[in-house]
């Protein structure tokens, strides 16, 4: 079950639109030095993704993702981390399930800015 936020949807069409781009949008996997985490890309269709559609959009995730992760939830927030990082928000892709791995305890994440 993937979950699209009003909020996320109003930002990725403004996005979207702005930049002229016509394109699915995947939730996808991905590791980093802090652990396994959960990440936006454009890309088309594959025979083994689940396809869902919200406010005109079309996400993807593979099948195999929900195993990890349970449902998901994509948001759009306003708000900083409180990691200090700047900006003033971005996506936030939240698994139901918690995710294998993480942590900042080696490399270039060892100064505990965990990438920010």
């Amino acid at each position: 079950m993937l979950t699209v936020t009003e909020s996320a949807v109003r930002n990725f069409k403004e996005y979207l639109n702005k930049n002229r781009i016509d394109s699915p949008i995947r939730v996808a996997m991905q590791s980093s030095c802090a652990g396994v985490g959960l990440g936006l890309a454009l890309d088309s269709e594959k025979p083994a993704d689940r396809i869902f559609r919200e406010g005109g959009l079309t996400f993807l995730v593979n099948e195999g993702v929900f195993a990890s992760t349970g449902a998901i939830i994509v948001d759009y927030v306003t708000q900083t981390s409180g990691c200090g990082c700047g900006g003033g928000g971005g996506f936030a892709i939240t698994p139901e399930k918690k995710l294998a791995g993480g942590g900042c305890g080696g490399g270039s994440c060892s100064t505990g800015s965990c990438g920010c």
